[in-house]
């Protein structure tokens, strides 16, 4: 019996088309915040013209200071959200800081230049692209995959069959012809087989749906085994480029309530106008608006502030990853409340998910029943809670760090934010899920 060789295809790949080349993202991303910052020249301790330099510098400084350009930020008491309409400021804030996110586009703002690149305005490829692109040639590597497991099977099938209706006597010759088929079937695992399963139950759906495919017969049944992935989604015909055409910007960049403070408050390159009044919002009065509003439906304004409201736990921790280094972004992805990147979302991905929980060890808290019973209430988290959370990033291989904030009693807010912060304590606890086989001595 003839020899039966079954290989695995290499990935389809596009011949002859040169791989577009990625964006500088050291160079675009170089600032790590949107702030300017002036070097001072070295002091050479023998040396003594160096000193004269450095007092030259500061007294440039202090006669001429650097202009900081101050952005500026709508906020939309309706929805509860900051707005950053000017493209400058979009363009600052995401470089420096990847602060925001595009309200048309993942993360980056990133839409005019797929919609230019749609109407054939723009050559240039966006990660929104990239990813699906990567995506498509996985699924077509999947159901290659799983269409040459079958054939081996098919194929040691035969084998077996001819062998039992020849009565044995070409045995010997019929496992020497079938070497690689055997070798293939060896590597088939019970996994791939349930996906080998789904996915040529997917492509018979698609076969139902476009019988134009091919199609192969196996045991009466018509399975497609498509070499391209056909894609859901259907694109309007090629336009030509109206060169007189004019695309505005339709996207803005949606601030978080934690990222809007902390710009303002920490960084002082943030300027929040009220929607309504037109007028700017000072940071004095920006802490409570956001607290108020960090509450579903929001709280009345004229009330007073809670050590435990939503939005000054969830700042705390904010600010304190931000103040040495992370680049901290939303975790509703993942289940958590926060993820921390290293040095940004475009360089790896994130090392980190947080969670946030308060702790109520201040004598404060005991010593009613009332206030016992609310800080049981604030803090009451089950085991399995906790052990979902853990094994999802896990999956997505992340390490979970709780972060415990301690709650101060309540004292009146005179305005002063940096009093009011330094009440407030945050603990990290890092936890990963223990596996047997991998934690072994």
């Amino acid at each position: 019996m003839a020899e039966t060789a079954i290989s695995a295809p290499a990935p389809a790949m596009e011949k002859g088309k040169p791989r577009p080349t990625r964006p500088n993202y050291r160079h675009i991303h170089r600032f790590p915040l949107p702030v300017n910052v002036h070097p001072v020249p070295n002091v050479i301790p023998h040396n003594p013209l160096s000193i004269i330099s450095v007092a030259l510098s500061y007294l440039t400084f202090l006669l001429y200071p650097p202009r900081q350009e101050i952005h500026s930020a709508l906020f939309d008491p309706a929805t509860s959200s900051v707005h950053v309409t000017n493209e400058q400021a979009i363009q600052a804030l995401w470089q420096m800081g990847f602060f925001g996110k595009g309200s048309l586009s993942r993360s980056e703002p990133s839409w005019l230049e797929r919609e230019k690149k749609r109407r054939g305005l723009l050559g240039e490829s966006t990660s929104e692209e990239a990813t699906k692109k990567r995506r498509t040639e996985r699924r077509e590597l999947k159901l290659e995959r799983a269409r040459t497991e079958r054939l081996a099977i098919e194929e040691r099938l035969r084998i077996e069959a001819a062998a039992r209706e020849s009565g044995g006597s070409t045995g010997a010759a019929s496992v020497e012809g079938s070497d690689a088929a055997t070798i293939s079937v060896e590597k088939f695992s019970v996994k791939r087989a349930m996906e080998a399963k789904y996915l040529e139950s997917l492509a018979q759906r698609t076969a139902d749906a476009n019988p134009a495919g091919a199609s192969e017969s196996i045991n009466g049944k018509s399975v497609r085994f498509s070499p391209v992935v056909q894609e859901k989604e259907f694109t309007t015909m090629h336009e030509e480029p109206d060169d007189d055409l004019v695309l505005g910007n339709e996207e803005h960049l949606q601030l978080s309530n934690e990222e809007t403070f902390f710009l303002v408050y920490g960084l002082g390159v943030l300027q929040v106008v009220d929607r309504e009044t037109n007028n700017i919002i000072p940071a004095s009065s920006l802490l409570p608006l956001l607290c108020h509003h960090s509450y579903y439906p929001s709280r009345d304004t004229s009330a007073d502030l809670k050590p435990d409201d939503p939005f000054i736990i969830s700042y705390a921790v904010y600010h304190h990853f931000r103040s040495i280094g992370w680049v901290v972004r939303s975790g509703i992805k993942f289940g958590t409340d926060y993820i921390l990147y290293n040095r940004g979302p475009v360089f790896s991905h994130a090392e980190f998910a947080v969670i946030i929980v308060p702790s109520y060890s201040d004598p404060y808290w005991a010593e009613t029943q009332e206030r016992r019973d609310h800080a049981e209430r604030q803090q009451a988290r089950s085991w399995w809670w906790l052990h979902c959370v853990n094994r999802v990033q896990a999956q997505v291989k992340k390490s979970l760090v709780i972060c415990y904030v301690e709650v101060p009693p309540p004292v009146p807010f005179t305005g002063d934010i940096g009093t009011v912060l330094r009440r407030y304590q945050v603990r990290e606890f890092l936890l990963r899920r223990w596996i047997p086989n991998r934690a072994r001595d």
